[in-house]
């Protein structure tokens, strides 16, 4: 399979007008937002408790129904810069520790962008870092991956609080955990996530059910 260099020019070809960055599902005609967490309780604060369990297992689920071994992906990760000078200093360091070979982030991609929220940046000072890994599913120890990123608002380690988006090029799909509670399925087609909405259903938040209902 061919694989585009740029993150740019995929993004053009498949999902024009799409500004990468949430909520997704709102910006998108074709896509699903499921529910994680369920029956969330102050009581937990561990990672061994009933609902970041169910947390975990959800997204894990959706995740593997998505995106098979040998599939071609994404990662994208967008780390703000608030002028600190140190949002540059997390190249590598996010995803060293989820991917199975370290020489493959010599291929990650960075681009300085303006801040992907500029109605929050009224004075233009603030930027996006944005780094894209090409790599199959195969190469990513995304188990932990992704409870990194359902942990990152529940003072639970390891966290990870960039944004995380994972980009299926051969689904034309893009996959995008916001926090522990939900994630967004975004696709240029309804057929090619058909199955993940019918055999997940149980799990879609109901406030966006009509919509997505619509869709398929």
């Amino acid at each position: 399979m061919w694989v585009p260099v740029y993150l740019d020019d995929y993004m053009s070809e498949f999902f024009p007008s799409l500004v990468l960055r949430p909520p997704l599902f709102y910006n998108w005609d074709i896509g699903i937002r499921f529910e994680l967490g369920v029956e969330w309780s102050r009581e937990y604060i561990s990672a061994n408790n009933p609902y970041l369990q169910g947390v975990y297992h959800r997204a894990v689920t959706l995740f593997k129904a998505l995106h098979s071994p040998d599939e071609e992906l994404f990662v994208v990760v967008d780390v703000n810069d608030f002028g600190d000078g140190k949002a540059y200093q997390h190249k590598g360091r996010i995803l060293s520790p989820y991917v199975c070979e370290k020489a493959l982030l010599f291929q990650l991609k960075h681009t300085k962008m303006p801040y992907v929220f500029p109605e929050d940046d009224e004075d233009g000072k603030y930027k996006t870092h944005r780094f894209a890994l090409t790599c199959k599913t195969s190469d990513l120890k995304y188990i932990p991956l992704l409870k990194a990123v359902c942990n990152q608002d529940l003072g639970i380690q390891p966290s990870i609080f960039h944004r995380i988006y994972f980009i299926n090029m051969n689904k034309k799909t893009i996959f995008h955990v916001y926090d522990d509670r939900g994630c967004d399925i975004l696709a240029t087609s309804p057929e090619s996530i058909r199955e993940v909405y019918q055999r997940y259903s149980d799990w879609i938040l109901d406030y966006d059910r009509e919509d997505i209902e619509k869709v398929f």
